[in-house]
């Protein structure tokens, strides 16, 4: 019996869910068009371990959605994660934040692309089979009108995520499917957590950091 504590916090999404033997036992998240995470984050966590009546010293490992997404909201998410690895002597577990959104897609056939969204035209994805295995490296690349062509010609591509509302006003094409309002959450992190747990594939606790893709840049306050 192995219980994991899933964290996802590489969106507005500031979501925890607690899991037995891979599967969601808790479910805890804030689906808001805002940052709560600072706020929220170990407030979530205390109440799915309480809604689970599982004590954190019963936990057999932490997982966290590593990124690409929101610079602060991984920073946050992954502190947390670390913080509580060392101190409960637990395992780290890190799962890459565009698996656990193409998770939320159920096709027989076609391609899926998880996307994130960044600055102006530009998106954090990675492309994925029917089976939900990555056929595409993940990449930060600008929109263009072309973008996912290959793709396009012979399959129904799924796009999903927070870089959907942009996508679709620029990529026009009958093969595409938009599913909109979606964010990736700790519920669907519970499987793929569960599978690097079952063969030790766990991450050093000290030296461990988020998947940021590109260096953050500060922007500067309006005056």
């Amino acid at each position: 019996m192995a219980y994991i504590l899933n964290i996802e916090t590489a969106t507005t999404n500031c979501s925890v869910a607690l899991s037995k033997n891979g599967k969601t036992i808790a479910l805890k998240e804030d689906y808001k068009n805002g940052y709560s995470h600072a706020e929220k984050l170990h407030i979530f966590i205390e109440e799915v371990l309480n809604t689970a009546k599982v004590s954190a010293n019963n936990l057999d490992a932490i997982a966290i959605s590593k990124g690409p997404g929101s610079y602060t909201g991984l920073r946050i998410g992954v502190s947390a994660a670390k913080g509580l690895a060392f101190a409960l002597d637990k395992p780290l577990i890190s799962v890459p934040t565009l698996d656990v959104l193409a998770q939320q897609v159920n096709c027989k056939k076609g391609v899926i692309v998880s996307m994130l969204d960044a600055r102006r035209l530009e998106v954090y994805s990675a492309v994925y089979n029917s089976n939900h295995n990555q056929i595409r490296n993940t990449q930060a690349e600008i929109l263009v009108t072309e973008s996912f062509k290959d793709y396009l010609k012979e399959n129904t591509v799924y796009f999903i995520g927070n870089g959907v509302m942009k996508t679709k006003e620029i990529i026009k094409n009958d093969n595409a499917v938009f599913i909109e309002e979606r964010l990736p959450s700790a519920n669907e992190m519970s499987a793929l957590a569960y599978n690097k747990y079952k063969i030790g594939n766990t991450e050093d606790v000290a030296y461990f950091e988020p998947y940021y893709l590109k260096d953050f840049v500060a922007l500067k306050p309006k005056s």
